[in-house]
């Protein structure tokens, strides 16, 4: 059974996080993992004119893409998030709009060459809704690439999660945790033509490897 998101309360979860996640002097990157400099860059969306990215966060990778002359759209689900990603991006190109990514995907007409996302609405949103949606507003071939932590062993399938520690307001969100072979059924059964996903291990032994997934429609 789905688990019942509350999007009034995650967006007011995300516009916190949007408080404290800009920095006046960042600059645009494109990184799949957590560690900078570490693993694959933008190569693994081919060579796209066109690309969207779901939970798009601060924006920094959006604008490396914009940088290189591809026409980047990102949503989001923080009003503070897009207000200043675009704030700080807009000049470099990228459009980036306000939305839940189901309700956005839903609505929108746009065709991409690539849709992804760095531990964003891919790692916060139900596959089985998510992925078939996604499938549609790729052109054929397109690429669709998502990083996000790897499961906890014996953790799979939607793991409740706080912000900001155990203490005060109650702001929580769900994401979505699986085996890689579990993502790869979940977008072959939404349509895709092939699926791969794979684990990415840190710079460090013994610390935090990085769920990288490419599936292609």
């Amino acid at each position: 059974m789905p688990v019942p998101h509350d999007i009034a309360a995650e967006t007011e979860l995300w516009d916190t996080f949007a408080e404290s996640a800009f920095r006046d002097d960042a600059e645009p990157s494109f990184c799949w993992t957590q560690y900078a400099g570490h693993g694959p860059g933008p190569e693994l969306l081919g060579a796209p004119e066109r690309v969207l990215e779901i939970g798009c966060g601060t924006g920094r990778a959006l604008a490396h893409l914009a940088r290189q002359g591809v026409r980047a759209t990102g949503v989001d689900l923080s009003p503070v998030m897009v207000r200043r990603a675009s704030e700080k991006w807009g000049p470099l190109g990228g459009r980036i709009e306000r939305g839940e990514v189901l309700d956005w995907l839903a609505t929108d007409r746009g065709r991409y060459d690539a849709v992804y996302s760095v531990f964003g609405a891919a790692w916060f949103t139900d596959p089985s809704r998510l992925f078939p949606l996604v499938r549609e507003h790729l052109v054929p071939g397109g690429a669709f690439v998502f990083s996000q932590p790897p499961a906890i062993p014996g953790a799979y399938g939607p793991q409740g999660m706080y912000k900001g520690g155990l203490a005060g307001k109650a702001l929580f969100t769900y994401r979505y945790s699986y085996k890689p072979a579990v993502w790869e059924r979940h977008l072959l059964r939404a349509g895709f033509s092939c699926a791969e996903a794979s684990v990415v291990d840190a710079p460090t032994e013994g610390h935090i490897g990085t769920l990288i997934v490419r599936a292609l429609s």
